[in-house]
Parts: structure tokens; C-alpha cells; sequence
């Protein structure tokens, strides 16, 4: 039972679109109305500025660590495996809000605050290897995917099975969630980015 209530703790929190808020407010606009069409960071940041895509990025670090840390609190007989059913359930919330018909987000950002959440340290190695990917190949989606996939190895060594199969089920909806970018990648389709010009470059033209 106390599994299934951090699901539903972080599920509710998940269904908060920060995106939807920030683009409403700065355009006027929802995120389906612009660019990818995506209501995340990337997406945000890219059609509306730097600062606004920031904004949204904070957002969905705050709801992500306030789902986290209130299932840490209320059931710590779980110890950290509360934290990953409570990822569990802000991604899904993210990527399939049911306010919007399940039509949401990508999950990037929650799932790798998620897991620098539960383990700074190899949280952090593995959003180095997404965040080494995409510099080394220019491809967003190879990055997303390649951070919770590398992950799992870990989760299952210092947590437990339980939470490998979490991490795993994690990596498994970020893949559906970009699949369409790696075939386009495979094809020799997917438009290349160079992350640290591209950041640069909102920081200082972002505001419109």
C-alpha cells in the first residue's frame, strides 16, 4: 500500500506542468501551440527565451524533489525505494497527465533530478554520460535515453532489484518517448546540436 501511495503522491505532482503555466503567462500561449509542441524545457526555451525555459526547468526540479522528499518523510520504512516509486510516479505524471488526455512531456528533466535526488553521486555519473553524449554526438534524444539506462546497473548493485526494475521501467518510457529522434538518428535525419553554442546563444539573444 505504502508503494502505491508514493505513486499517486508523485503522479499528482507530476501532472504539474510548469510549462504550461510559464508559456500562458510570458505568450499567451500553451507549449502545444509552439516549436516541438513539447511542454518542457527545451521546447520552451528554444520558442520563447532563456529565462522562461529556465523557469520551467526549476519547475520541474521543485515538483520532482518535493514528490520525492514527502514520500521519503511519510514512509520511511521504505527507506530509498519510496523515492523511486515516487519517480516512478512524477514521470508518469509528466509524460501522461490526465487533465491533458496523457498527452505530456518527455521526462527529461524529472527522471535525471530523480536520480541525482536518490544518489548525488551516481546520479550525477550518469547524467554526465547523457550530458557527454549529446556534446560528443550533437543527438538530444541518445543523451536522454543513455541517462537512466546507464543508471540501472547502479540501481540494482545499491539499492536493490526493486528498484532496478524502477530505473529500468523508467528507461523503458524515455526510450517510447524518444524512439521517433533515434530512428531519425539511425537515418542520418536527426538535426545535430551543439549544446553549450546553442545555451550560450539563448542566454544572450533569449529575451525577445
Amino acid at each position: 500500500m505504502q508503494r502505491v501511495l508514493c505513486l499517486l503522491i508523485g503522479y499528482c505532482f507530476g501532472i504539474i506542468l510548469t510549462a504550461e503555466i510559464v508559456t500562458r503567462h510570458v505568450a499567451g500561449v500553451r507549449p502545444d501551440d509552439i516549436g516541438s509542441k513539447n511542454p518542457g524545457m527545451a521546447n520552451v526555451m528554444r520558442e520563447l527565451g532563456f529565462k522562461p525555459g529556465i523557469i520551467v526547468l526549476a519547475g520541474d526540479c521543485a515538483k520532482t524533489a518535493a514528490a520525492l522528499f514527502l514520500c521519503r518523510a511519510l514512509f520511511p520504512s521504505l527507506h530509498a525505494l519510496s523515492m523511486f516509486y515516487a519517480m516512478m510516479g512524477v514521470v508518469l505524471g509528466h509524460n501522461f497527465p490526465i487533465w491533458k488526455h496523457f498527452r505530456g512531456g518527455k521526462g527529461v528533466a524529472v527522471t535525471c533530478v530523480s536520480i541525482f535526488i536518490i544518489s548525488p553521486l551516481w546520479g550525477l555519473a550518469a547524467n554526465i554520460v547523457g550530458f557527454l553524449a549529446v556534446l560528443i554526438t550533437g543527438y538530444l534524444p541518445l543523451g536522454a535515453v543513455l541517462i537512466p539506462l546507464a543508471f540501472i546497473p547502479l540501481a540494482f548493485i545499491y539499492f536493490g532489484p526493486e528498484s532496478g526494475v524502477l530505473i529500468g521501467l523508467c528507461t523503458v518510457i524515455m526510450f517510447l518517448r524518444h524512439c521517433k529522434g533515434l530512428r531519425r538518428i539511425r537515418r542520418g535525419e536527426e538535426k545535430k546540436m551543439h549544446l553549450l553554442k546553442w545555451i550560450k546563444n539563448k542566454k544572450q539573444h533569449g529575451e525577445r
